[in-house]
């Protein structure tokens, strides 16, 4: 008999020990709280009654979690208030530089060309219009210089084939007048001698 006290004993005691480490498997919730306290509870009628200690010791932990969470969620509220003054800065910032750089880039791509601001490729086309403009010039000029030094060559040309007429003329004109003077010679020295 003495046997069988001692051996329900012991299993009452192992039965103890596994339900206590079945509780203290569970994590420490107050989810798993509440569970175990209407686990332990009693029954009355329709109602299940509750010990006053565990009730308050219930208490006490939801309190302290609901307090710690209060915390939590003010703490992150203020990372959170942080993060969004810090975006909001960071989005002006974000915002200027953008404008920044458009009105950069927008001085880069244009040239002030006689105090007009003007865009990279209105530029170049009124700089290589002026070029090729220039180009036409002189290949104008180019044209009529040439047109005009053959003009003047023949000229020159003709100038010295007329002063060579001219000359030609000259010595014609100046023996005809020697032959006319010694003919009007012979003729006066035939009148006198006559």
């Amino acid at each position: 008999m003495k046997t069988i006290k001692t051996l329900a004993f012991a299993l009452t005691l192992i039965g103890t020990s596994i339900n206590a480490q079945e509780v203290t498997q569970l994590p420490n919730t107050v989810e798993n709280q509440f569970k175990e306290l209407y686990k332990k509870s009693n029954n009355y009628q329709i109602y299940k009654v509750v010990k006053k200690n565990e009730f308050l010791t219930l208490q006490k932990n939801v309190t302290d979690s609901i307090s710690v969470l209060k915390k939590d969620i003010v703490t992150k509220q203020k990372h959170i208030d942080t993060h969004l003054n810090s975006i909001k800065s960071l989005q002006a910032k974000i915002s200027t530089l953008n404008t920044d750089l458009t009105t950069s880039i927008e001085k880069e791509d244009a040239i002030s060309f006689v105090g007009i601001p003007l865009q990279k490729g209105t530029y170049n086309t009124i700089m290589w219009s002026a070029i090729l403009g220039l180009f036409a010039a002189l290949a104008f000029f180019i044209y009529k210089f040439n047109n005009s030094n053959s003009v003047t060559k023949e000229t020159k040309d003709a100038l010295v084939d007329v002063e060579n007429e001219f000359e030609a003329h000259k010595k014609k004109a100046l023996e005809r007048e020697q032959k006319l003077r010694r003919q009007l010679q012979d003729e006066i020295n035939k009148q006198r001698g006559v």
